[in-house]
C-alpha cells in the first residue's frame, strides 16, 4: 500500500522552538483537547497504555486512506492495551464530525480546530499529515511516522514490554 502525505508547513514556528518539542525517546508533550462530546481528553490520562497519536484532517485524502488501516490496528490490539488518539486539525467542526462518522472511527477523537496554527501540531512538530507518534506505556515517544507493517510491528513490540 502506498502512502501519500498532505504537506503544508506550519507558519510562525521557529526552528529554535522545535528543539524543545516532541522528539523520539522523550516524554510526549501533554495534550488536552475536546472530544466529540466536548469533554476534554488528556494524553497523560492514557499512561499505562501504548498510544498512537494520529494527526489528521477530514480534507486530507491520505489521512482518510490511512483510517481503514488504523481501524484494523485498533480492532486487533485495543484489547491488548493499544489506544489511538486522533487529533484533527480541522477548523470546521462539522466536517471533522462527519468524517469520523463516515470512516466509522471507533477510537478517541479530539479536535484542535485551529488548522495548521493548532498548538498541538506545534508541540509535536507536525509539518505534514498524516503524522503518527507511537508512545509507550510510560509516555515516551518511541516511533514517529511509521506506517503499514512497520507500525504494526512496533505496536506489537511495545505491547509486549511491561
Amino acid at each position: 500500500m502506498k502512502y501519500f502525505i498532505c504537506v503544508l508547513l506550519l507558519s510562525g514556528v521557529s526552528i529554535a522552538t522545535f528543539s524543545q518539542q516532541a522528539k523520539k525517546n522523550q516524554l510526549a508533550p501533554e495534550l488536552s483537547l475536546p472530544a466529540l462530546d466536548n469533554k476534554p481528553i488528556q494524553l497523560s490520562g492514557l499512561k499505562g497504555k501504548v498510544v498512537l497519536v494520529d494527526f489528521w484532517a477530514s480534507w486530507c485524502e491520505p489521512c482518510r486512506m490511512n483510517n481503514p488501516h488504523l481501524s484494523k490496528l485498533y480492532k486487533k490490539y485495543h484489547e491488548k492495551g493499544l489506544e489511538i488518539l486522533s487529533v484533527s486539525l480541522d477548523s470546521n467542526e462539522n466536517n471533522w464530525k462527519q468524517a469520523v462518522q463516515q470512516d466509522k472511527l471507533e477510537w478517541l477523537q479530539v479536535n484542535d480546530n485551529k488548522g495548521w496554527n493548532a498548538p498541538s501540531a506545534s508541540l509535536f512538530n507536525v509539518e505534514a499529515i498524516p503524522s503518527l507518534y507511537l508512545i509507550d506505556k510510560q509516555g515516551i515517544i518511541r516511533e514517529i511516522n511509521l506506517f503499514g507493517w512497520q507500525l504494526e510491528s512496533a505496536i506489537r513490540s511495545l505491547l509486549k514490554k511491561k
